[in-house]
């Protein structure tokens, strides 16, 4: 560490790292440029597109708006770590099977939105699906395509809790 640079720990996609970091580095650029994980996006860099959208401590944030150093100490989760072994998340499989990725840009973000509202919303209906999703642009897909896909994977949650708990 020199002057210009503050040490931090914080723990990403499960793994432990240490780094030495500009105290006005974006957590963003941090996990992009310093630890290769290219998955978050960069837009506006204002907060308002949500391409830069990641986990901390379970809690949805604008990578572009928060610093690396306030990350220290935090559980950061990007898509690269949405799941296991390679296989595709059901988030993952839904956007796939709705067609709700086109480009791809917004598509990073829009899974982490998502994953943040199936978690916290379980029951949400299909306008609540989309003002939740609203903070997220996607100038591709019309958003009907990721509702389908968000709304899909709720109801698939729902109907296997349910047959869980009927089999107990």
């Amino acid at each position: 560490m020199n002057a210009q640079t503050i040490a931090i720990r914080l723990q990403v996609n499960g793994e432990p790292v240490e780094a030495d970091v500009s105290p006005s580095m974006h957590l963003v650029d941090f996990l992009r440029e310093r630890l290769d994980l290219t998955g978050s996006h960069l837009g506006c860099e204002h907060g308002v597109c949500g391409a830069c959208s990641v986990m901390v401590d379970n809690t949805l944030v604008r990578g572009c708006l928060m610093l690396a150093v306030q990350a220290a100490g935090k559980e950061v989760h990007t898509i690269e770590g949405l799941s296991d072994a390679g296989a595709l998340h059901d988030l993952q499989q839904a956007f796939l099977q709705h067609n709700a990725l086109q480009c791809g840009f917004c598509t990073p973000g829009m899974l982490l939105t998502a994953l943040d509202l199936v978690r916290n919303h379980p029951d949400a209906s299909r306008d609540e699906i989309r003002d939740y999703i609203s903070g997220n642009y996607c100038r591709c897909t019309g958003y009907q395509a990721i509702v389908d896909a968000v709304e899909s994977v709720l109801v698939a949650r729902k109907n296997a809790l349910s047959t869980s708990t009927s089999a107990a």
